[in-house]
């Protein structure tokens, strides 16, 4: 059966792409630019091309090889079916078997990930390196967009990714291992097996994992040469929060050392000297608003890349001593909220829940499960959420969106929802500063 190792290989053949996302389009792209003839099939009727269900499948089944897209689940019945009839991998598979690995480091984690990818190019940049972001963080590294590269990079890679990819980098960094995607992978093992697969890809690596008992735990799942990395106190310098990112600084700092061949005090030093130029991502605990309250001031924060309940349950600890109303919820995809229920038992501040659709639902019946003291309420939508989560806190406090679940359910992705709680959030009230 026909094997392609790079997209070079793929000149002159028939080549399906399933799922016609941000990731299609780009596959889409470096696929003509080499030559090849492209069958374009998405699920979705509304994107504009053939129809999984209307004729979709059988015009793959004819191609040579298809590259299926991140977001159409790899044990899905009918893509099991197809892998009998044609060779199905991806197209990050492919960039990674056509690259110079040894100059890519790549991330991994149910928390964390985005936050570590940036801190590493930011250590790299720091060392005087040319380093870039791609991947979940930015563009796929494949798309012909992006300008040629001679420097580092440093690749985000989900879950729905990490299965797909045979050949390691250079350095495998995991941040973290929690319970995400359920609705994707089948189950909590089956995540955990394919979130680490990416340390068992083919070739020479090291593996920085992050210095948690869940990872430790596993490591009969962990490939590569194996590096625990403990946390680095430099997140504040950084303008991070939270005693978490100490932790993903660790891992950046190791992975970055490892990559170089440099002692991690020698990273660590460079990144400390560097770390009042490093600017935060949005999406991560960033305030978007501030209002004058009769009682003290109100603080409405933005953690909307928070989409699994292990980085809601961190956001909660960095406001642990304040009144907080946690905005949360969105599209259910299976997972345990017993985690983030038990850290809501946990607080001794005031604290409100509002729950917004089908994951919202889930999370309320484990929040009045585990922490009936817990006021739990149910919103309509952001702006009623908010409005809420304002009468709340008369005296001042914390608005977080932290929603422990995507965001399929009403917007296009996260940042869609992040914008409109910002907007919601200056919309509440005034007066701002």
């Amino acid at each position: 059966m026909f094997h392609p190792t790079g997209f070079a290989d793929l000149a002159g053949r028939r080549v399906g792409v399933l799922g016609y996302g941000r990731e299609g389009r780009a596959t889409e792209a470096r696929l003509r630019s080499v030559g090849a003839e492209v069958v374009v099939v998405d699920d979705d009727p509304a994107v504009g091309v053939l129809v999984t269900g209307d004729g979709g499948l059988e015009a793959l089944a004819a191609c040579d090889v298809v590259l299926k897209g991140p977001g159409i689940a790899r044990r899905r019945a009918d893509v099991a079916s197809l892998r009998h009839r044609v060779p199905v991998t991806s197209a990050l598979n492919l960039w990674f078997g056509e690259t110079d690995r040894s100059r890519v480091i790549a991330v991994t984690g149910t928390k964390g990930k985005s936050t570590t990818t940036a801190l590493a190019v930011h250590a790299l940049t720091c060392l005087g390196a040319r380093a870039r972001a791609v991947g979940n963080i930015g563009q796929p590294p494949y798309d012909p967009a992006l300008e040629e590269w001679s420097g580092y990079t440093v690749v985000e890679v989900s879950s729905y990714q990490a299965p797909e990819i045979e050949w390691a980098p250079a350095v495998v960094a995991i941040t973290s291992l929690g319970s995400d995607h359920l609705d994707w992978h089948g189950s909590l093992d089956q995540y955990h097996a394919d979130k680490l697969s990416l340390t068992r890809a083919a070739g020479p690596h090291v593996t920085v994992i992050a210095d948690q008992p869940e990872l430790v735990a596993r490591a009969d799942l962990l490939g590569g040469a194996l590096e625990v990395a403990g946390p680095l106190e430099l997140a504040s310098a950084l303008h991070l929060a939270g005693a978490h990112n100490d932790g993903n600084v660790g891992v950046a700092v190791a992975a970055v050392a490892a990559l170089l061949g440099r002692a991690r005090a020698d990273v660590a030093a460079a990144l400390a000297a560097g770390a009042a130029h490093f600017v935060p991502l949005p999406g991560r605990l960033s305030v978007v608003a501030t209002e004058d309250r009769p009682g003290g001031a109100l603080r409405y924060v933005d953690d909307g890349l928070a989409t699994a309940p292990l980085p809601a349950v961190a956001a909660l600890a960095v406001f642990c001593a304040e009144p907080v109303a946690l905005i949360a919820g969105g599209h259910d995809r299976g997972v345990d909220y017993a985690p983030l229920a038990t850290a809501l038992a946990g607080r001794g501040a005031p604290t409100l829940v509002v729950v917004l659709g089908p994951a919202g639902a889930r999370i309320a019946t484990a929040v009045r499960a585990a922490a009936p003291d817990v006021t739990v309420v149910g919103a309509d939508d952001l702006d009623q959420a908010v409005a809420r989560a304002r009468d709340f806190l008369p005296a001042g406090g914390v608005v977080l969106l932290s929603p422990a679940a995507p965001s399929f359910d009403r917007y296009r992705n996260w940042e869609e929802r992040s914008a409109d709680f910002a907007r919601a959030a200056r919309d509440a009230g005034s007066p701002w500063r």
